[in-house]
C-alpha cells in the first residue's frame, strides 16, 4: 500500500489486496485480498469489497455498498467470477454489484464515469456501458445489457437478459420485460411500452434537428408503417443502412437477443 494513501485505523485491508495512490478507505470497511482499488478513489465509510473486483481509478463510493458479493443464482457453485467497475464511478448510499455466475464469461462489466444512486443493484453478469445513470432503488436482472449514456428512472426494474440500447431513457416505475431500442423511451408501471425517442436525451449530446428528424423518420418506419415489422425493418435497412446513426438502431435489432422488443402501446 502506498504511503500517501489515507486509511481509517478502523478498516480492514486483507493480505493481498491491491490499493493505489491517492486511495482514501474511511472507517469500518472491509477489502478482501482479491480486491484492486485504482488511484484517488475514495471510500467514505462502511463500504464491502469481496471476492475477485477491480476499481477503477477516481471512483467514489458511499457508506452501505457491498461490492463482489456473488449473485443471487442457485446455478453458481463458487466458479471463478469477477466485477470490473470502470473509471470514475460514482456510488451513492447501499449500493449493491455482484460478481458473476454461471452461464456468461464470468465478468460482471461497469463502463466508465457511470453514475448509481441510493439503493440500486447490479445483478451478476450484467454488463453495463459508459456514462449509465441508474436512479434510485433501481435493479438490475441477472445478464442485463445497458448501452452507453442510459438512464433507469427510480423505482424501476429490468427482467434478465434483457438489453437496453444506447441512449435509451426508462421512466420511473418502470418494468422493462423487453429490449429497449437505441434511444428509445419507455415509462408506466407494467410492461414497459415503447413511447418514442429520447428526445432531450438526443439534444444534450449534441445531434443535430437533421439527424433528430432522420430517427424519427426509421422510428416511424419501422413501428408505424404498413405491413408487417418484418417488411417494414427490411425497407428500412435498404433505405438507412448506411447512416451511421440509424446503423446503431438497425444493427441492435438484427442482433436479437433472449427477448422480444419493446413495442409501441
Amino acid at each position: 500500500m502506498n504511503a500517501a494513501n489515507i486509511i481509517h485505523p478502523s478498516s480492514v485491508i486483507e493480505p493481498g489486496a491491491q490499493i493505489g495512490t491517492g486511495v482514501f478507505i474511511g472507517p469500518f470497511c472491509h477489502i478482501g485480498p482479491k480486491v484492486k482499488i485504482g488511484d484517488h478513489s475514495k471510500l467514505h465509510s462502511h463500504v464491502t469489497m469481496m471476492n475477485d473486483v477491480t476499481l477503477g481509478s477516481h471512483a467514489e463510493i458511499y457508506p452501505g455498498a457491498v461490492l463482489g458479493a456473488p449473485g443471487q443464482d442457485t446455478k453458481y457453485k463458487g466458479e471463478p467470477a469477477r466485477l470490473e467497475i470502470g473509471t470514475h464511478a460514482l456510488m451513492r448510499e447501499n449500493v449493491t454489484m455482484h460478481i458473476a455466475s454461471v452461464g456468461g464469461d464470468g465478468v460482471t462489466r461497469i463502463g466508465n464515469h457511470c453514475m448509481f444512486m441510493v439503493n440500486a443493484h447490479v445483478a451478476h453478469d450484467c454488463v453495463l456501458g459508459n456514462h449509465v445513470t441508474m436512479i434510485n432503488n433501481t435493479v438490475l436482472g441477472g445478464h442485463v445489457q445497458l448501452g452507453d449514456y442510459v438512464i433507469v428512472g427510480g423505482n424501476s426494474a429490468v427482467h434478465q437478459h434483457v438489453r437496453i440500447g444506447t441512449g435509451a431513457m426508462v421512466g420511473g416505475m418502470t418494468a422493462v420485460r423487453g429490449d429497449l431500442i437505441p434511444f428509445g423511451m419507455v415509462m408506466g408501471d407494467e410492461g414497459g411500452g415503447l413511447r418514442g425517442l429520447n428526445i432531450i436525451g438526443l439534444q444534450r449530446r449534441g445531434y443535430t434537428d437533421v439527424q433528430i428528424k432522420m430517427l424519427r423518420k426509421v422510428y416511424q418506419r419501422i413501428f408505424k408503417g404498413d405491413g408487417t415489422f418484418a417488411d417494414r425493418f427490411a425497407a428500412v435497412q435498404a433505405e438507412y443502412g448506411g447512416d451511421e446513426l440509424a446503423r446503431i438502431v438497425i444493427d441492435f435489432i438484427a442482433n436479437r437477443g433472449k427477448r422480444e422488443l419493446c413495442l409501441p402501446e
